[in-house]
């Protein structure tokens, strides 16, 4: 199934959602569900006014929207989707400087996520540590092989959305996990230079060497993207 989601393509709606809190603010109310700012503070230990105002700017940016209360005094929020996308090709430079301002903040809330995890995982059982935690693997593939791959990678975590919008559906023992994908060049672009050097065009390989892998798999919904 395809998830609801919002695009994001706009330099300020970019960098309005590049925000640790407003991030959590989202994710808060995709999982639980509607609630008001009072009730996201106490949830996320921050201040009903702060949380207010962040929720305001979510909604500025269609993220977030208001929800039919219980009675006239509750003015819960809701997400507008299950799902926040945006687009890594732009060539306008504003756009590509929001997009990595908002990798950054979502980067360090990966980092976050996988301290916590390690901080508990001794807590939690054998069978579940055994099919948890990172590995990294490097593959030499061209950008359509790339490409290809992170389809396919898609297709597999798609199998499981219908899940997320309906808990009925989740079976006995699941639990949710976060799959977070990294993939990490793990040298500069080529240059010339480069190129000559190692006789690419010329009879040789062409082959750089590597340091090695980096691509760690921490093993969320394409993260929040």
């Amino acid at each position: 199934m395809s998830l609801p989601e919002v695009k994001l393509s706009d330099p300020k709606a970019l960098r309005g959602y590049a925000h640790p809190l407003r991030m959590a603010l989202i994710g808060l109310l995709r999982q639980q569900g509607p609630m008001t700012a009072t009730q996201a503070a106490e949830r996320l230990g921050e201040s009903v006014p702060n949380c207010s105002f962040h929720l305001r700017q979510l909604a500025k940016y269609g993220l977030a929207e208001r929800a039919p209360g219980a009675d006239a005094r509750e003015r819960p929020w809701r997400a507008t989707a299950l799902n926040t996308s945006w687009d890594d090709v732009s060539d306008d430079p504003q756009t590509r400087a929001a997009v990595d301002e908002l990798s950054a903040v979502q980067l360090a809330l990966y980092v976050r996520k996988a301290e916590e995890f390690l901080a508990r995982r001794a807590e939690e059982s054998t069978a579940w540590r055994a099919v948890t935690g990172f590995t990294d693997r490097p593959v030499y593939v061209t950008v359509d092989e790339m490409a290809a791959l992170r389809t396919r990678i898609d297709a597999l975590i798609t199998e499981y959305d219908d899940r997320i919008a309906d808990p009925a559906k989740r079976p006995a023992g699941s639990r949710k996990v976060s799959l977070v994908r990294l993939a990490l060049l793990a040298d500069p672009p080529p240059t010339d230079a480069l190129a000559d050097a190692t006789g690419a065009g010329s009879g040789g390989d062409g082959e750089l060497p590597v340091s090695g892998p980096v691509a760690r798999d921490l093993g969320e919904q394409r993260g929040d993207r």
